[in-house]
């Protein structure tokens, strides 16, 4: 399976670079994962899809301000980190520019001392493991002194930077937003409830693997980088419920799908726990967990592609991606959504 067959023509014009001012009035495109047919529609009536006894499950991880400026102390060189994952009491992984200049001892500065970190250990594509030293609460000071990680395709300033946060965010640790979930409102949520939808959280910390591109020809040769996830004890009373009763789980986002995926691969059923994940869903991926998915558009050649290729087919994606260009979706972060569902019908 080649890395390059999961690509496709996208004018840059039709990459998203700021969020629609209503959060639910994108595009959404809905696709029979087993037919190929597709409607188009839009997402606040993305209700008219769902059916009472469906189980919604969202990724309510919060994006933190982990894009940070600072100087050397030795040299006076401009550093950039992103905080990617805490691997314990303030030892963060961060990605690096420029990594070379960073070596182990070395110290940045940031806000004229408010937040110093001190590289422990160095690692492979640009990633150096920092100790952190502050006064006060780190969440705070990264308030004061961070920005949000917006993805590299993104060139405009975000106004409002809560609009890369989804309604229900809650556990900080992001170091980018489920992005599938910033279409939903919480009128939209009330709504789904009240129409007999199970609503449920899960939490998976976004990491280093939003990133980083797949740089090997053969896609199995590919490795993920692990990201933090968690599940409640009600959440998974929930989920088991459903199964039971063969009830649909509808995934919001990849996050969310990959980790009910990696804890029924884990325990053949949901509980309560908690762990780290590097799972890698291709074509070929036997799904447990999930029935369902409302996702955004991605990027070509991505893992993520490769993950809703593997839940609808690799043609029927494509399919899907082409007649989105055509008709000139919003793609990627703040772009339109889709929604891969066995049930077309409106």
């Amino acid at each position: 399976m080649k890395t390059d067959d999961f690509d496709y023509e996208l004018p840059e014009s039709l990459i998203a670079q700021t969020p629609l001012e209503k959060r639910d009035a994108s595009r959404l495109l809905v696709l029979d994962k087993n037919s190929g047919e597709m409607k188009h529609d839009h997402f606040n009536n993305i209700i008219d899809y769902l059916k009472e006894g469906d189980v919604l499950c969202l990724n309510n991880t919060k994006v933190i301000p982990a894009r940070l400026h600072g100087i050397k102390e030795s040299t006076n060189a401009h550093i950039e980190l992103l905080l990617l994952k805490e691997k314990e009491g303030d030892i963060w992984e961060c990605l690096t520019r420029p990594a070379k200049r960073v070596k182990v001892g070395s110290i940045i500065n940031f806000g004229d001392g408010l937040l110093k970190a001190e590289c422990v250990e160095e690692k492979e594509e640009g990633i150096r493991v920092f100790k952190l030293h502050y006064q006060g609460i780190l969440y705070e000071i990264l308030d004061r002194l961070g920005e949000m990680p917006l993805p590299p395709y993104i060139h405009a300033k975000l106004k409002d930077k809560d609009r890369y946060q989804t309604v229900y965010a809650k556990y900080e640790g992001s170091a980018a937003a489920p992005t599938a979930g910033l279409h939903f409102t919480n009128e939209l949520l009330k709504q789904i409830k009240d129409k007999g939808i199970d609503i449920v959280y899960v939490t998976l910390h976004v990491g280093l693997g939003t990133f980083r591109p797949v740089n090997v020809e053969d896609v199995t040769k590919h490795k993920m980088h692990s990201e933090f996830y968690m599940m409640s004890k009600e959440t998974a009373c929930t989920l088991n419920k459903a199964k039971e009763e063969h009830r649909r789980i509808i995934s919001v986002g990849t996050t969310s799908v990959r980790t009910l995926e990696t804890i029924m691969s884990l325990y053949g059923t949901f509980k309560e726990c908690s762990g780290w994940t590097d799972i890698f869903i291709y074509p070929g991926y036997n799904f447990k967990a999930i029935d369902c998915l409302i996702t955004n558009f991605h990027l070509p050649k991505s893992t993520l592609v490769m993950l809703v290729s593997a839940l609808a087919g690799k043609e029927n994606i494509l399919n899907a991606y082409k007649e989105a260009v055509n008709e000139k979706y919003r793609f990627f972060s703040f772009g339109d959504s889709m929604f891969i569902t066995n049930d077309i019908c409106k």
